[in-house]
């Protein structure tokens, strides 16, 4: 019995961990290091989101958790387990929503489930939840030309959570929308990801949107890529705020004048 309970007292291990990992590449011109020594953790149900200048590498370290880049060296595991190749423990969601024009909202969002080879009736059952959940219900049987931007990407966000992944990758999804539709659809990411329990990793370049969307923020340095520093986002008041309401709180502005420092951004006149 004590066995037991010692064993129920371990702490779980974290859903997704970098170890020590750095990305080489080579090219006609050379070796180029994209990554260097990173290690990192993102808990259960947590939201982690990556910032830094272009060309960081973050976009690579999300390549390295979905299994499509294997590291040069260090390891990565998810759920425990070694990453050696693409696993359905992962869903990634791109910049672009890769909708396939000529098949319908419900058809689009069923085809990881298909191209896994799952119960099509139960996954046709989630499907159809959560594009309810994702203010979609009235457009099952649409096409994608038929819908807006930000629609298109409601529509991403259920086909990538349809398979029930735990980790969910975020590769900035919302880039092509206009600042408005962003700042709408960011609320309704936020709660459907939260309500469905996923731990996520999320790359932007928009300090504002990390600092509202995330539970932390890592900002990597320029190349090659090293965590540079880590900042929770902890707002008063019990409840975390949406992000809109973050947005509003008298700590946004703060950590807004901070990450802009670590990123040490120079705007040449």
């Amino acid at each position: 019995m004590s066995a037991v309970l010692q064993e129920s007292a371990l702490p779980l291990a974290p859903r997704v961990a970098l170890r020590d990992v750095s990305l080489r590449y080579f090219t006609a011109a050379g070796e180029t290091q994209a990554l260097d020594r990173i290690s990192l953790e993102v808990g259960a149900g947590e939201f982690v989101s990556l910032i830094g200048q272009s060309g960081c590498g973050k976009s690579t370290l999300l390549s390295l958790v979905a299994g499509i880049l294997p590291p040069s060296s260090g390891e990565v595991r998810v759920d425990g387990v070694p990453v050696q190749g693409p696993s359905p423990r992962v869903g990634y969601m791109l910049q672009q929503d890769y909708l396939f024009e000529w098949r319908t909202i419900l058809d689009n969002a069923l085809l990881g489930a298909q191209i896994q080879q799952r119960d099509l009736k139960q996954a046709r059952e989630r499907a159809i939840h959560l594009l309810h959940k994702c203010g979609m219900g009235a457009f099952l049987h649409h096409y994608p030309r038929q819908l807006s931007g930000g629609m298109r990407q409601r529509v991403a966000l259920a086909r990538t959570l349809v398979t029930e992944p735990d980790v969910v990758l975020l590769d900035e999804p919302f880039s092509a929308l206009d600042s408005q539709t962003r700042l709408a659809i960011a609320d309704e990411v936020v709660d459907v990801l939260r309500s469905e329990g996923k731990s996520v990793l999320l790359v932007t370049h928009d300090i504002g949107e990390a600092i509202a969307m995330t539970d932390r923020v890592v900002v990597l340095s320029r190349r090659p890529g090293r965590i540079k520093s880590e900042f929770s986002m902890t707002f008063g008041g019990g409840k975390r705020p949406t992000p809109m309401q973050a947005r509003a709180r008298p700590e946004f502005n703060d950590y807004f004048r901070t990450l802009w420092d670590e990123l040490d951004v120079h705007v040449e006149g």
